[in-house]
């Protein structure tokens, strides 16, 4: 495990999957996140890459061929490679090798760069492209905050507080993860969603076209808050499981295919690309 340690924060870091899996204010031993127990969720905070949500039968298909690849990509089972570790900053990455180019046929290299300041911890992904094409991928984050963050409060004293006031439309997936074309307008009330299990009943709420790139967790009753900034990313997801006490806040470029015909990967709704030579970078910022 890797430690990043200030004076407000201390954040650790499993190589597998490069992932969160705790946050603590060290302040008031207040953790801000989900402990990843196996029998409800076995996840803290994974990274999405090289896709984000679902493709039809699981199918990548490049150029014509046919690759087998499972739900949110192989990053967040994946051990990274340490780079670097420091105090404050740690950088992982995974490259690509034989076992990845039988599901994902791009040369790549992919890293998740931390850099903790003050009660804010940056993750920076760099996509780099090692080929002699362009690389198509999506990339996006999938972090679960406890909720709630304070003894005797429960999951329904919570609220997401948007940057801006939005109208909410929320695409729906179904079973296979995939669009279903059914859209839903989710109220909210002076830029606030108030969090209930009952939104979830029908898996993750899928928002395309908001303009906030801000939002915030936050209670009726404590001064906890969890904010996420996400400058550049197009796509929010909002996810949790019945009686379960985390709520996932995350940001997206990219997300799942629609239910209908296989497309090419790089014809795919939110698809981001990198040229030969070059290097994506996209960062979020958690704040607590």
């Amino acid at each position: 495990m890797i430690v990043l340690e200030n004076e407000e924060l201390k954040v650790t870091i499993n190589p597998k999957g490069a992932e969160i899996i705790s946050l603590i204010d060290k302040n008031d031993h207040t953790e801000y996140i989900w402990s990843g127990s196996k029998d409800i969720w076995g996840f803290n905070a994974p990274h999405l890459f090289p896709i984000v949500g679902a493709l039809k039968d699981n199918t990548l298909l490049v150029d014509g061929e046919k690759y087998h690849l499972n739900r949110h990509g192989f990053a967040r089972t994946s051990t990274f490679r340490k780079i670097e570790a420091a105090p404050q900053q740690a950088i992982f990455e995974i490259r690509y090798d034989e076992e990845f180019l039988k599901v994902y046929p791009y040369k790549f290299e992919f890293q998740v760069v931390y850099h903790l300041k003050g009660r804010t911890l940056e993750t920076l992904y760099k996509v780099i492209n090692m080929d002699d094409k362009t690389v198509y991928f999506s990339v996006g984050a999938h972090p679960a905050f406890n909720v709630p963050l304070v003894k005797g409060e429960n999951f329904e004293d919570y609220s997401i507080k948007f940057q801006y006031d939005e109208k909410l439309i929320a695409h729906q997936i179904n079973p296979e993860g995939l669009f279903n074309g059914v859209t839903t307008e989710i109220p909210t009330n002076n830029q606030e969603l108030s969090l209930t299990k009952s939104l979830f009943e029908n898996d993750a709420l899928v928002f395309k076209n908001i303009r906030s790139r801000a939002i915030t967790l936050k209670s009726k009753f404590s001064t906890k808050t969890v904010k996420v900034e996400f400058p550049h990313f197009n796509y929010l997801g909002l996810w949790t499981k019945a009686d379960a006490p985390f709520i996932c806040l995350e940001p997206w470029l990219g997300c799942s295919d629609h239910d209908g015909e296989l497309k090419e990967f790089k014809l795919k709704e939110g698809i981001q690309s990198v040229e030969k030579g070059h290097v994506f970078e996209s960062m979020f910022c958690i704040s607590v």
